[in-house]
């Protein structure tokens, strides 16, 4: 198909959602009776600026849902995410429509995550300070690693770049 002036025009729409922000809680992770592990984040974002009429600085924190079904983000997640810890967040908006316990129909809005068009990026380097303060807590690699072994022994090589 092509426009009035000959261009082509480009059929279908994209659903995709980027964000970064900070995670407001642990990740809550399940696991679904397939055996497929399931990531639970809540990321705030904020803006911020200056009044103009008062001179005051504002903000506004916005949360958001995040559900990751990719299985290496997931373990990511289970294995190296903490609260506060930055994140960047690649994924496509979905609504899910479902009844309260009243039985009226209640909509909740959330990022998902899967592996095909999904990323989950850890944006804050945990080094040894950290460690001391949370021993239960490995070295936070940059990235989600594209591979993760079952091997709980061995851990991803943390990346960091060079200036």
């Amino acid at each position: 198909m092509k426009s009035a002036v000959g261009e082509p025009i480009m059929a279908g729409s994209v659903n995709k959602a980027v964000i970064v922000g900070n995670i407001g809680m642990d990740p809550e992770i399940r696991d679904l009776p397939s055996g497929q592990k399931v990531a639970n984040l809540r990321v705030a974002t904020s803006e911020q600026w200056t009044d103009r009429t008062s001179g005051e600085k504002r903000e506004r924190t916005e949360w958001h849902t995040v559900s990751v079904f990719d299985q290496n983000a997931a373990r990511y997640a289970e294995n190296y995410l903490r609260k506060g810890d930055k994140v960047y967040v690649e994924g496509r908006v979905q609504t899910r429509k479902w009844q309260d316990q009243s039985g009226a129909d209640r909509y909740s809005t959330e990022i998902v995550v899967n592996a095909i068009g999904g990323q989950l990026t850890g944006l804050t380097n945990t080094g040894e300070s950290s460690l001391s303060t949370a021993p239960d807590r490995r070295p936070n690699p940059i990235s989600s690693p594209s591979s993760i072994d079952d091997d709980e022994t061995s851990q991803p090589t943390l990346m960091v770049p060079v200036h």
